[in-house]
């Protein structure tokens, strides 16, 4: 845990078993000094709000949720699900902060191909963690309340029929809705988004009668746009890692060639308004050229 992710903030990190006597004393210290530093940050956040009203805002936010089996261990759960649980929840929260900052158009990443290598039994934990949250996302009086839909992105035939299930209806339970756009990259990779585009884009060519050397002729990357999963879509302005990790590892690699970047040491879990802010003014403050 970074010294941002506070434990009076996140409750969640005094975990209830599993820790030793020492580690609960350094837990019950540090939610002490930040019971001390809380009237500050709560001062900060509303400087924050206050001047973001100024700032601008990005149409498009990219978010890489990272960090959720790290804050797990760090705070001394047993299992990394407990990580990915808070990690879940904590996505309504974001969700919030943008609708408040009116960034149109969010894409998350919470589960890449890569990931389906992890222990089948965490594969299986995640998978139906996703089902579980996906299912009451079609339900959710907040997702209605806020007009926000909700689009699936990623190679989906690979997840399980009972999850598929649930995606399908929750894009059908708001395929109407304007207000905010929310895709979820499952099963996603960003090469395998391109070369799905490539082959896509040459199939409808070929299907409608045109040969191989006339299709390769034409070939731009306007060609290839209409294909790509978030097509329709601004690219994203500005692309956000928790966790400290400086890299994109494949997240939205064509759409991003522009794209801002801001990363955050603080885990997913634990990440705060305050976080958030602070990444929408270093997005304000940039210039950008797009090559010119």
């Amino acid at each position: 845990m970074t010294r941002e992710a506070t434990s009076l903030e996140n409750p969640a990190v005094l975990p209830a078993h599993g820790v030793s006597g020492v580690r609960i004393v350094s837990e019950l210290w540090r939610a002490a000094k930040d019971l001390v530093k809380q009237p500050f940050y709560t001062l900060y956040l509303r400087r924050l709000r206050a001047k973001s009203h100024t700032w601008r805002h990005p149409a498009h936010l990219g978010v890489i949720m990272d960090g959720n089996r790290r804050f797990a261990r760090q705070a001394g759960y047993l299992s990394a699900l407990a990580g990915h649980r808070l990690g879940a929840e904590k996505l309504q929260d974001v969700l919030q902060w943008c609708h408040d900052a009116e960034v149109p158009v969010v894409t998350v990443w919470c589960f890449s191909l890569e990931n389906f290598q992890r222990s089948a039994e965490e594969v299986e934990d995640l998978l139906g963690l996703f089902e579980d949250k996906t299912r009451e996302m079609a339900d959710s009086g907040h997702v209605h309340e806020h007009r926000i839909r909700v689009r699936f992105i990623g190679r989906l035939e690979l997840l399980p029929e009972s999850l598929r299930h649930e995606i399908r209806r929750v894009e059908e339970a708001t395929r109407d809705y304007e207000q905010l756009q929310l895709n979820i990259a499952m099963a996603y990779g960003g090469r395998e988004e391109i070369a799905d585009a490539f082959r896509r884009h040459i199939a409808d060519r070929i299907a409608d009668g045109e040969g191989i050397h006339e299709v390769l002729q034409d070939l731009d990357a306007g060609s290839i746009a209409p294909y790509l999963y978030t097509s329709g879509q601004p690219e994203p302005d500005l692309i956000l890692r928790t966790s400290g990790e400086v890299r994109l590892s494949g997240f939205l690699l064509w759409q991003s060639a522009y794209s801002e970047f801001y990363f955050c040491d603080t885990n997913w879990p634990a990440f705060r308004e305050i976080d958030f802010l602070r990444a929408l003014r270093a997005y304000d403050e940039r210039q950008r050229r797009y090559g010119r």
